[in-house]
C-alpha cells in the first residue's frame, strides 16, 4: 500500500476515534501523577498555576466557539462516522489557519498537560498529538480536495495548515453568533471544568495522602453542570439556540 493510502486509511481510523485521544495518555498519566507535587510546596501556588493552565484551556475553547459560531450548517461539526462538508470554510478563523478547532484542541489539551509542570511528560502528549491529528487533517483534506478542488487548492495556498496567521485575517461570510457558539461548544466546556476538577481532586489527594476537595474547583463544577443541563434541554427540547442557516 502506497504511503498516502496508508496514511488516508489510519486518518480515517483515528477520525472515527478522534474523541478518545485521551486515552492513550493513561499510562503516561499514571507515571507523572505520582510523583506530582506541589510548586515550592505551596497549595497557594499550586492552585494559582491550575487557573493559568484553566484560561489555557479556555482560551483554546474560545477559538472553536469562534470559528464554529460562524460557520454554515453541515460543516465543522462533531461528526465521527464520516467526512462531512457541505460547503468550504474559507473566511474568519478558516482565513488564518486551516484547521483551526484542532488548534482549540491543541490549547485545551495544553492547559492539561502543562498542569502537570512535567517536561517528559508534556513532550509525549505534544508528540502523540501531533502524529495522531496530522493524519485526520490529511485525510480531511484529502476528501476537501476532492470535493471542493481548485476552490480548495488556492485556499490551501495562502492559508497555514495549522499555526495561525492573523495577517490573513478575513471576516466570516455569518457574524458571530452566541446561540451557534453555545449550542456547538457547551459540551466542550462542561468538559473542561470537569477535568480540571477530577486532576485537582486527583493531584491534591496524592500530595496530601488523603481526600482533598476544593471548594473552587467544586463551585466550578457545580456552575458548569447546571449550565450544561440547561444548554442540553434547551438544544434537545426547544429552538431557543436555532439559528438559520446555522
Amino acid at each position: 500500500m502506497a504511503l498516502r493510502e496508508e496514511l488516508k486509511k489510519q486518518g480515517d481510523l483515528l477520525f472515527r476515534w478522534r474523541g478518545y485521544l485521551p486515552l492513550l495518555m493513561i499510562v503516561f498519566f499514571l507515571l507523572v501523577v505520582r510523583d506530582f507535587h506541589y510548586p515550592r510546596g505551596s497549595h497557594v501556588l499550586n492552585r494559582g498555576w491550575e487557573v493559568i493552565c484553566f484560561f489555557v484551556a479556555l482560551f483554546g475553547l474560545t477559538m472553536r466557539a469562534i470559528a464554529s459560531s460562524s460557520a454554515p450548517r453541515g460543516t465543522s461539526g462533531r461528526n465521527v462516522s464520516e467526512q462531512r462538508a457541505r460547503s468550504l470554510n474559507t473566511t474568519g478563523m478558516y482565513s488564518v489557519t486551516r484547521n483551526p478547532l484542532y488548534l482549540g484542541n491543541f490549547l485545551i489539551w495544553a492547559g492539561v498537560i502543562l498542569l502537570f509542570r512535567s517536561f517528559w511528560f508534556s513532550c509525549v502528549a505534544v508528540l502523540i498529538f501531533w502524529i495522531y491529528y496530522e493524519r485526520i487533517i490529511f485525510t480531511e483534506e484529502e476528501y476537501l480536495r476532492a470535493e471542493f478542488g481548485e476552490t480548495f487548492l488556492e485556499w490551501t495556498g495562502r492559508t497555514p495548515v495549522f499555526f495561525p496567521d492573523f495577517r490573513k485575517w478575513k471576516s466570516p461570510v455569518l457574524p458571530f453568533s452566541w446561540r451557534n457558539a453555545l449550542r456547538r461548544e457547551y459540551s466542550g466546556f462542561f468538559a473542561i471544568i470537569s477535568g480540571f476538577t477530577a486532576l485537582d481532586l486527583i493531584t491534591k489527594t496524592v500530595v496530601e495522602k488523603k481526600l482533598t476537595v476544593d471548594p473552587l474547583w467544586i463551585g466550578l463544577f457545580a456552575f458548569g453542570l447546571a449550565a450544561y443541563l440547561t444548554l442540553l434541554y434547551l438544544k434537545k427540547n426547544t429552538s431557543v439556540l436555532d439559528l438559520k442557516g446555522r
